[in-house]
């Protein structure tokens, strides 16, 4: 590789063995220039984690410290009584979720995940407004008080957002990274089957009551799928 232009680095190389599957493989060393390449469970690419099971708990626990690390850098503003907490929540909006929501389009995102991304986002909230447990304000109530759009409902926004998006994409077009994310999922080992994507996105359209079809139309699929937080 090297001979061709392609220069790596033998004392920082890594690499994952797949195991998407759940077939085990024979062990099995990876050598380079002699060197012995350690192998990981888990490496971050494109700012998301990939592990070795095909799993996304490291990747949500990630987003989830990243989305608490933004707050924190944000708190003189977020936290700020004398700024109304509309402005405050769209501040969060633009600074803080999108780190919740880190490649989020294309999770087989469980229920027990949505729930550990709700609970911190609650947190959040409750931290900006200055709640704390002893308030005894159910979270329903803060959400309706402030206008905030429930999070599960914005996570299936961003995947029909996605969905839509590529399928618009032409016939031509390289391998759809939708398509490439299913194929890692929906292989099937023993043991209880993972949810794929390809499953969670046909769940979110049956909620919806939104056919294929409709994502070819950009402004109409665009307008049956968006959730807006209350003003």
């Amino acid at each position: 590789m090297e001979s061709r232009g392609f220069r790596l680095s033998r004392s920082k190389t890594e690499y994952l063995r797949c195991g998407f599957s759940g077939v085990k493989m024979d062990g099995g060393e990876v050598t380079m220039g002699g060197v012995l390449v350690p192998q990981v469970k888990k490496f971050k690419y494109l700012g998301s984690i990939v592990e070795e099971r095909g799993d996304i708990d490291e990747d949500i626990s990630h987003c989830i410290r990243t989305g608490w690390n933004k707050l924190r850098k944000t708190s003189g503003v977020l936290c700020d009584k004398k700024i109304p907490f509309r402005l405050n929540w769209r501040i969060h909006r633009m600074v803080v979720r999108p780190a919740l929501f880190y490649g989020a389009e294309c999770w087989p995102i469980k229920k027990n995940q949505v729930h550990r991304l709700m609970v911190a986002e609650m947190r959040m909230i409750r931290w900006m407004c200055g709640y704390t447990g002893l308030d005894r304000i159910r979270n329903v109530v803060i959400r309706e008080r402030l206008g905030v759009a429930p999070l599960e409902d914005k996570l299936r926004e961003t995947r029909l957002r996605w969905f839509g998006h590529v399928k618009r994409r032409s016939v031509d077009a390289p391998v759809r990274r939708y398509e490439a994310i299913d194929l890692l999922h929906h292989r099937r080992g023993q043991g209880r089957p993972k949810m794929s994507w390809n499953e969670v996105i046909r769940s979110d359209m049956k909620f919806m009551g939104l056919t294929e079809d409709i994502a070819q139309d950009r402004n109409m699929w665009q307008s049956r799928i968006k959730i807006v937080d209350h003003r």
